[in-house]
């Protein structure tokens, strides 16, 4: 992962980013160099327009399902399924703070 951030890192200037480029980066923050990773970086995205490729990623990541509430609602029900934990949060809050002046009646253990 640090190698694709150095390599994004290093097209920022425009430039297509170079193995020397993205060598400077990281030893700039102390990381040692792995020249198989390096070379796997550069011959993968060589050539080829950054912005495209996290076209290509972001697109494949969409079919990902992520376990959210998108997946457990079916058709239209999506608004519904994000307001009840809301509700439920607000009865326990509720039950919480009757139970805490319940608590007190005057009186303390102690006193």
């Amino acid at each position: 992962m640090r190698y694709v951030a150095a390599y994004l890192l290093a097209s920022l200037s425009g430039k297509e980013p170079t193995a020397d480029s993205i060598r400077n980066i990281l030893s700039s923050v102390g990381i040692d160099v792995d020249e198989d990773r390096l070379t796997k970086v550069t011959s993968e995205l060589k050539g080829k327009d950054i912005n495209e490729v996290i076209a290509e990623g972001q697109s494949k990541l969409a079919s990902v399902p992520t376990g959210g509430v998108a997946v457990a609602s079916g058709g239209g029900g999506g608004a519904t399924a994000a307001e009840a934990p809301a509700e439920e949060k607000k009865e326990e809050k509720k039950e919480e703070e009757d139970e805490e002046s319940d608590e007190d009646m005057g009186f303390g253990l102690f006193d």
